[in-house]
């Protein structure tokens, strides 16, 4: 409860909301930009402004996709069904805060589950071994190739280059140099920072200037006229919606703790079911409250679920967490449940920042809902050029080399060849930051197992996890394309 640790979870969620507001900047964008920047700080300061961050990203990402109906973030691409409508029948205020209010509410309830759950996970994740932790990260491998590219093929593709990215560096196992070609700046690795810069926040920008990036709409004005019922959320409308948020927030809550699904997938199941369960279904589209409040419910309790995997086993359910996790290593805190019993005070410390955050999400939302209306105005003439030079600045400084800003050119390219070619960017960052952990567990696993894979058999955690990722890798690599191609076979008889 530190004056400058609050202001830090204060200038967290305040850029965060800002970045969120201006299409084509998202959070996971901001965070990679801000860790670099985070490295003089302390452990806590420095989690604290990131979680800040992400939590202020996603309520941020509402307001283009309200008054632009172009999503600030993939996940509230659901909120401009109903936002938009909202706001073009002269209500943009009303929608707005109806997804603040929402969001919220939502994360606030991951928080909870966060708090209540993670040091019981801790303690059974302390009870296994490296041949389940090997089985564990497998299971990952297989849901995420599965689940967060257009086949699975693809997601594995990716994912094996940022096993091979992660490999630089030396050898966690034997302490010998590999790929790092003569250079001692790389005895370490390649740094977190600079990869995730480049894969996330140039590569991206890379893209959109080649695209010639362009708002599709004149933002919706904001005016005191009319009715006081068209600029506020009263507490009869926010109350009729209880049942949307709290079906949304478990729904986003139980999605996060999952890795590979993310906030999108949380957003549009939670609205679909929000539309099902309606009494008035033809509502929804045209400007309904419930359905801004079911998917910012749902997205912005993906959040709070996503640290429960990250803090407990230190695996990151999407890429916000796997930036995360990176912020962790440069401080030099290694996630997982060893961090209970080495690290309680941060741990404990980083739940109350979550909390404060959600606060202080609420009344800088409050405050600055008409000011991101403005900001969402700014060319990207101008925001993409700063935000390049905040990527090299960034980079430059947390490494203090220029290797760093050629790595981060280097990444920005193969970032730009992978969107053409549909790799997921979300699996090559996971596995680059797993793939040291994964290798090491990986080598103990074979050892303690003598080369038998039959020695499984006395290991039934770690062979259930192996069945389950099989079972994956049939659902998600052959079952559900083999349904998407016999469909589209049908279509086009």
């Amino acid at each position: 409860m530190t004056i400058s640790t609050l202001l830090f979870v204060l200038a967290g969620v305040t850029l965060g909301q800002v970045v969120g507001a201006v299409p084509g900047l998202s959070a996971p964008m901001a965070i990679a930009i801000a860790v670099p920047f985070t490295f003089a700080l302390s452990p806590l300061a420095a989690i604290a402004f990131l979680i800040g961050v992400a939590k202020g990203g996603t309520v941020g990402g509402a307001v283009p996709a309200i008054l632009l109906n172009t999503p600030g973030t993939p996940d509230a691409a659901a909120t401009a069904m109903d936002g938009y409508p909202l706001a073009k029948a002269g209500k943009p205020l009303k929608a707005m805060k109806m997804a603040l209010f929402a969001s919220l509410t939502g994360d606030t309830f991951s928080d909870i589950v966060l708090i209540l759950v993670a040091a019981p996970l801790a303690v059974v994740a302390l009870a296994m071994g490296p041949v389940e932790i090997t089985a564990l990260i497998t299971l990952s491998i297989a849901v995420i190739t599965g689940l967060v590219g257009p086949s699975m093929a693809k997601g594995l593709i990716a994912a094996g280059l940022g096993i091979l990215c992660a490999s630089v560096g030396i050898d966690p196992e034997h302490g010998t140099p590999r790929l790092i070609f003569g250079n001692y700046n790389l005895y370490s690795g390649l740094p977190i920072s600079a990869v995730a810069v480049g894969m996330l926040a140039t590569g991206e920008i890379i893209t959109q200037l080649a695209t010639r990036y362009h708002a599709g709409h004149s933002p919706l004005a904001i005016s005191d006229d009319g009715p006081s019922g068209d600029r506020r959320v009263s507490w009869n409308e926010y109350w009729a919606c209880r049942a949307t948020m709290l079906r949304g927030a478990v729904i986003g809550t139980l999605i996060g703790a999952l890795p590979g699904l993310g906030s999108t997938v949380a957003s549009f199941m939670s609205y679909g079911m929000a539309r099902s369960a309606s009494n008035e279904p033809e509502t929804f589209g045209k400007g309904n409250l419930h359905g801004i409040a079911a998917c910012e419910s749902a997205n912005s309790a993906v959040m709070g679920a996503n640290m429960i995997p990250l803090l407990t086993l230190g695996i990151p359910g999407n890429v916000t967490a796997a930036l995360i996790i990176g912020a962790f290593m440069v401080q030099g805190v290694q996630p997982g449940p060893l961090l209970f019993q080495s690290q309680g005070q941060l741990i404990y410390s980083l739940f109350g920042a979550m909390v404060i955050a959600n606060l202080l999400n609420f009344l800088v939302g409050l405050v600055g809902l008409r000011i991101w209306a403005r900001v969402i105005t700014a060319p990207s003439s101008v925001i993409f050029p700063l935000t390049l030079l905040l990527c090299v600045t960034g980079v430059y400084i947390a490494e203090g080399n220029v290797l760093a800003v050629w790595i981060l050119i280097a990444f920005s390219i193969l970032s730009v060849v992978m969107r053409i070619f549909d790799l997921p960017i979300v699996a090559f960052i996971i596995m680059f930051v797993l793939a040291n952990q994964f290798e090491l567990s990986l080598s103990q696993a074979l050892t303690i197992l003598d080369g038998d894979p039959t020695n499984l058999f006395e290991h039934p955690v770690a062979l259930l996890l192996v069945a389950i990722s099989l079972l994956s890798v049939w659902i998600f690599g052959i079952r559900l394309p083999s349904k998407a191609r016999k469909r589209a076979a049908a279509l086009n008889t």
